[in-house]
């Protein structure tokens, strides 16, 4: 059972086109997230606005993460997957994969929430940190794309060292890499969906990254886009100066304004329900 999600938009009166999904980082909470979330502006109309103010149609979905015990600081904490390191992704990852395949499922219950509402090509999928970690491994073991776009900021590859070996052990074929990417977020014991490789290659991705992101450093957003590149798919990174481990302000939230309006600008389907 997927937990409520904090909700904001779309505007009243507005009618609803579309949903953005973004996922929270680890150690934080949906509604606090959405709240400096929505504090970014963007001046790419001249003029300092919101992002509820440039995309009243949207309606911005904030998924909750669970409470998982942290095996290394013995506490409960919002988390998407436990993990020892958050510097270093890939130290014993054997831990985050319960709880990545646990928000993987939970990511997609959402979506077919969200899909009652409007298609899923009139849905983004994106978060910050761990969030998009999560979003992305759900993008993959999901298997079948046609989604608007995803947007990862200050993010990683999940598994990386998996992901490769997964991807090194089969044909040098578009469709078998992916197939091993579903299969290794999904896992063996779920029974895959029909893989889809020209809408997952279809679908346009964003990733933002700062330079002094002493987190999570801006390595781990290179490698990410590299890895999904050799994989075929679009992706367009962003690489900022300052902003640490958030979003690059103005320059990161215009670049993304410009990423989602491309998008919902290219899609011409009515859908959606009236805002009351």
């Amino acid at each position: 059972m997927v937990a409520s999600p904090f909700v904001v938009g779309p505007a009243t009166g507005h009618i609803h086109t579309h949903t953005i999904i973004l996922l929270h980082g680890r150690d934080s909470e949906a509604q606090e997230f959405a709240s400096e979330f929505f504090e970014c502006e963007a001046t790419c109309t001249g003029t300092e606005q919101t992002l509820p103010n440039l995309f009243p149609t949207v309606r911005w979905v904030f998924p909750k993460a669970n409470s998982l015990r942290s095996e290394r600081f013995r506490v409960e904490m919002s988390q998407w997957f436990d993990m020892w390191s958050v510097e270093d992704q890939q130290e014993r990852t054997e831990m985050q994969v319960p709880g990545l395949r646990l928000s993987v499922n939970m990511i997609a219950e959402l979506i077919e929430q969200e899909e009652l509402l409007v298609p899923r090509s009139n849905i983004f999928l994106g978060g910050i940190s761990q969030g998009f970690a999560t979003a992305l491994a759900a993008f993959f073991a999901d298997g079948r794309g046609g989604f608007a776009g995803l947007c990862g900021f200050s993010t990683w590859l999940p598994l990386a060292n998996q992901a490769a070996s997964a991807v090194e052990l089969v044909d040098d074929e578009t469709d078998q890499k992916l197939a091993a990417m579903q299969r290794l977020y999904l896992g063996d014991d779920k029974q895959q969906m029909p893989l889809s490789p020209q809408q997952l290659m279809s679908t346009p991705i964003l990733l933002e990254h700062c330079r002094d992101d002493y987190i999570i450093s801006v390595q781990s957003g290179l490698l990410l886009r590299n890895f999904i590149d050799n994989l075929g798919l679009s992706v367009d990174f962003h690489e900022y100066e300052s902003g640490g481990h958030w979003f690059n302000e103005p320059q990161g939230v215009d670049d993304f304004v410009v990423f989602l309006r491309k998008a919902i600008k290219s899609d011409n389907t009515p859908s959606g329900h009236q805002s009351t």
